[in-house]
C-alpha cells in the first residue's frame, strides 16, 4: 500500500540549521503550516524553531495545541466569528487589507491579550516587486489580492499596528530577498522607522535549507534591517523546514501498451496526493527499488529502507526501460510525466517518489474514491511507525 514517510532526523537537520541562522541573524522562525503539518513530527522540530505560521484558525488551533510556542496567524480574510478565538490564541494577527482592520480594529484591541501586549496586530504590505518565475505564487503580481500597496496606505490609520508583514519570495535565494527589500524599504520604510512599529515579518519562500543557499547574507540583510528600524524579525519558511525529509511510496497495479507507449498505472495520485507535480508544474524525482544492487545511483531518496538499493530513474529513453507513469483515477491528465528504468517495471513493484514532505499531505484529497496513502514516520533507529491509516470510513464521512 502507498505511503508517506518522513523521516525524523531529516526534519531535525533542517531545523539545526534554521536554528543556526537565527542565531547568526538575531531573529526569531517560525514554521509555515500550510506547508508542512504533519503533527506527529513536530518533535523534531518545536525544540529548535519559535513557532508556527497559521493561515487561518485552524491551523492556529493546530500550532496552540500540538506545537505551542508563538503562533503567527494571517489570512486574506478574517471571518467575524474567528476573530475573538484568534485573539485568544495567536501572539501575532496580521490584517491582509485596511478595510479588515478597520472592521476588526476595535474588538481586537479591547481584547485583554492586545492590552497586555501579548497580542500584536501587523498589517501585510504588497511591495510590487516580483522576483520569481511561476506566475501562479506571486504575490506581486498586478492587480494581486495579497497586501496593502503603496498608494493605498496613503494617510492610513495605522493606529494599534505594531508590525508589517510580507511575503513574495517561492523557493528563492536571499539575493531575491535583498531586492524584495530594497523595495519594501523604498515603499515602506518611513512606517518601518516609527516607534510604534517593532516587528517585520519577511514570509516565507526563503530556501534556507538548500545546499547553496547564501544564508550568509540573509543574516546580514536581517541584522542590517534589525539595526536600521530597530524591530525584532520574523521569517516563516515551509518547505525549508521540510524539503527533502519524506518520500511517496507507491505500487504498480498495472502495465500495457497503448499506441507505442507504455503505461504503469500506480496506487497514487498527481491531482490527489502531489498536485504541486500538476500545478506548478514540476518533474519529481522517481527511484526504483533495484533488483541487482550495482544499479544504485549515486542520487537516493530522503527515506530509505534497510536491505534495499535505490536507482534513480531517466528522462525518456535515457535508460533501457520507458513507461508514462499514471494514476488510477478517471482523470485524464493525471499522470506524472514519461521516466526510464534500468530494470523493467512488473505489477507489484513499488517506486519511491522523493522529496514529498512538503505540499502534500496538507492538499491531498479523496479524489475519485482512490485510497489516500498511509502517513508513516522514520525514527532515528531506521524504524518506521505508521501515524494515520485512512479508511473506507474517512471516505464516507468526508462529504456527510
Amino acid at each position: 500500500m502507498s505511503a508517506f514517510i518522513i523521516s525524523l532526523p531529516a526534519l531535525e537537520r533542517n531545523a539545526l540549521i534554521l536554528r543556526d541562522v537565527a542565531d547568526a541573524a538575531g531573529c526569531r522562525i517560525a514554521l509555515a503550516l500550510k506547508g508542512f503539518s504533519c503533527w506527529p513530527c513536530f518533535e523534531a522540530l518545536s525544540p529548535w524553531l519559535d513557532g508556527c505560521c497559521a493561515s487561518g484558525l485552524w491551523e492556529a488551533r493546530l500550532a496552540r495545541r500540538r506545537f505551542g510556542k508563538h503562533v503567527l496567524t494571517y489570512s486574506p480574510g478574517h471571518a467575524p466569528e474567528e476573530i475573538a478565538e484568534l485573539a485568544e490564541i495567536s501572539s501575532h494577527l496580521d490584517f491582509n487589507s485596511l478595510t479588515q482592520w478597520s472592521r476588526f480594529r476595535e474588538e481586537v484591541m479591547r481584547h485583554p491579550r492586545f492590552v497586555s501586549g501579548e497580542l500584536k496586530c501587523g498589517l501585510r504590505v504588497n511591495p510590487q516587486c516580483s522576483t520569481g518565475h511561476t506566475p501562479i505564487y506571486d504575490p506581486c503580481a498586478p492587480g494581486s489580492r495579497l497586501g496593502v500597496t503603496p498608494d493605498m496606505m496613503q494617510g492610513a490609520d495605522l493606529s494599534g499596528i505594531s508590525g508589517l508583514h510580507f511575503h513574495t519570495l517561492c523557493e528563492q535565494g536571499a539575493d531575491d530577498l535583498a531586492v524584495t527589500m530594497e523595495a519594501v524599504e523604498r515603499h515602506f520604510g518611513h512606517l518601518l522607522s516609527r516607534p510604534e512599529i517593532s516587528w517585520l515579518n519577511m514570509g516565507g519562500g526563503h530556501w534556507i535549507t538548500k545546499p547553496d543557499y547564501d544564508r550568509k547574507l540573509l543574516a546580514a540583510l536581517i541584522r542590517r534591517i534589525r539595526e536600521r528600524y530597530g524591530v525584532e524579525v520574523w521569517l516563516e519558511p515551509g518547505e525549508a523546514a521540510a524539503i527533502h525529509t519524506g518520500v511517496l511510496r507507491c505500487r504498480v497495479l498495472d502495465l500495457f501498451s497503448a499506441e507505442g507507449v507504455n503505461h504503469a498505472i500506480l496506487d497514487v495520485s498527481a491531482s490527489a496526493h502531489m498536485p504541486d507535480t500538476l500545478e506548478m508544474p514540476y518533474r519529481p524525482d522517481v527511484f526504483q527499488i533495484a533488483g541487482d544492487a550495482s544499479l544504485r545511483s549515486a542520487q537516493q531518496p530522503a527515506v530509505r529502507l534497510e536491505g534495499e538499493s535505490y536507482a534513480l530513474a531517466g528522462k525518456a529513453g535515457e535508460k533501457a526501460y520507458t513507461y508514462r507513469l499514471g494514476a488510477p483515477t478517471c482523470l485524464a491528465g493525471d499522470r506524472l510525466g514519461d521516466y526510464s528504468f534500468a530494470e523493467p517495471l512488473a505489477v507489484g513493484d513499488e517506486l519511491v517518489f522523493d522529496d514529498m514532505a512538503h505540499y502534500t499531505m496538507v492538499k491531498t484529497t479523496f479524489f475519485n474514491g482512490v485510497r489516500h496513502p498511509d502517513i508513516a514516520v522514520q525514527r532515528k533507529d531506521g524504524s518506521v511507525e505508521t501515524v494515520r491509516r485512512f479508511s473506507y470510513e474517512d471516505f464516507e464521512a468526508r462529504l456527510g
